[in-house]
């Protein structure tokens, strides 16, 4: 997420009760079939609604109703943590699969931490037993993982892209996912 955005959304925060404000999710197909989901934190559902969908129609892309894209995305909670020496982290899986973390992991050598997913409504039940444990949290949140990744040239990737700008520049849009396949890098 751009710091601009957080800057912004602390600052309106700031000078706003902040139990005004509701997270709302909106989904659709941007240009080119893409599936797109935007997390927005609202004080203005009206305001915040009319501007999504203005981006939408402006990319000729269509938005869907809540819930209409879920089947795309897994919803997930992502912990990064750093590796301790000697860490079984076979023992460690079966000691979080309690607290809804799957047992696939991802590991990495040079930053020498590891990636964990579970279960958003256990977020902090996670949290605490990897503090409890002595584990040093570098990373928290929570994403949308595309079930199933849709190839795309570089001009619909430019196009994509851009409509991806446009919402960011909402001050009340959080983070925005989609479904397109990452570009490759050529060596």
């Amino acid at each position: 997420m751009p710091k601009d955005n957080i800057e912004r959304a602390i600052k309106n925060a700031m000078g706003k009760d902040q139990s005004d404000y509701k997270e709302v999710t909106y989904e659709g197909y941007g240009p080119h079939g893409v599936a797109i989901f935007v997390d927005t934190l609202t004080d203005n559902t009206t305001r915040t609604v009319g501007d999504v969908r203005s981006v939408f129609n402006k990319f000729n892309g269509n938005l869907g109703t809540q819930g209409s894209l879920s089947f795309l995305f897994d919803h997930k909670c992502v912990f990064t943590f750093k590796k301790t020496d000697g860490l079984d982290m076979d023992e460690m899986i079966l000691d979080l699969i309690d607290y809804g973390v799957e047992d696939e992991y991802d590991e990495d050598e040079e930053e020498n931490s590891i990636t964990i997913y579970g279960d958003p409504s256990s977020f902090g039940a996670i949290q605490k037993h990897l503090e409890e444990n002595g584990f040093e949290v570098t990373g928290a949140e929570f994403t949308r993982i595309p079930n199933d990744l849709k190839d795309v040239t570089p001009e619909e990737r430019e196009t994509i892209d851009k409509m991806i700008e446009k919402l960011e520049d909402f001050d009340d849009v959080q983070t925005v996912y989609t479904n397109m396949k990452p570009e490759t890098i050529e060596e």
